[in-house]
C-alpha cells in the first residue's frame, strides 16, 4: 500500500524554454530543405517533451520500502528521518553534503529529505531526495498517521 507519492514534473517554465529547439532545430535544417526543418524541429521539440514528462523520477512510499526514482530502499533499513526547505535544504545539498550520500537532486524542487541509511553491508550513510513536501515525506517515513485534512499523504501524483 502506497502511504506517500509524488512525481517531480519539471515545472511549466522549463516545458516553454524547450520551444528553443524549435529555432536551433529549423537554423541547422532549414539550409537543407524547408520541410525536412519543419520536420525535424516538430520532432526534436515533441521529443524533448516526451523525455521530461516520461524522465520525471516518482517519490514513493509504501509500508516496505522508500522509493525515488528507481532506487529503493526497504524501510527495515530506514534510520533517522529529516527535511529541509529554504537555506536549510541548499546547505543539506551543498556544503553539508557527505560524498558517499546517494542523491536525486531536481534543481526546480526546493525541498529535501534525508534519509539515513541503517544496513552495515551498505556504505551509503543517507539518502537525500529532492521533495515538494517534506514534512509529509518525513511523516510517511516514520509512521506518523496523518493529519486530517492533510492532503498530501496520498497516492495521486503531485503536480505543482
Amino acid at each position: 500500500m502506497t502511504v506517500y507519492r509524488e512525481r517531480l514534473w519539471a515545472p511549466p517554465a522549463l516545458y516553454l524554454a524547450t520551444a528553443l529547439v524549435i529555432p536551433a532545430s529549423l537554423l541547422v535544417f532549414l539550409p537543407i530543405s524547408v520541410t525536412a526543418g519543419v520536420v525535424v524541429a516538430i520532432a526534436m521539440e515533441l521529443a524533448v517533451l516526451v523525455l521530461l514528462w516520461v524522465l520525471a523520477p516518482v517519490v514513493e512510499v509504501t509500508e516496505t520500502e522508500f522509493r525515488a526514482g528507481r532506487a529503493h530502499l526497504p524501510r527495515t533499513a530506514v534510520g533517522e528521518v529529516a527535511g529541509f526547505t529554504g537555506a536549510a535544504a541548499t546547505k543539506q545539498r551543498g556544503p553539508e553534503l557527505d560524498a558517499r550520500a546517494w542523491t536525486l537532486f531536481r534543481g526546480y524542487v526546493s525541498g529535501v529529505v534525508k534519509v539515513e541509511v541503517r544496513d552495515d553491508a551498505d556504505p551509503t550513510p543517507y539518502w537525500l531526495v529532492s521533495v515538494r513536501h517534506p514534512d509529509a515525506v518525513t511523516r510517511a517515513l516514520v509512521g506518523t498517521p496523518a493529519v486530517p485534512g492533510d492532503d498530501r499523504r496520498t497516492t495521486r501524483d503531485d503536480r505543482r
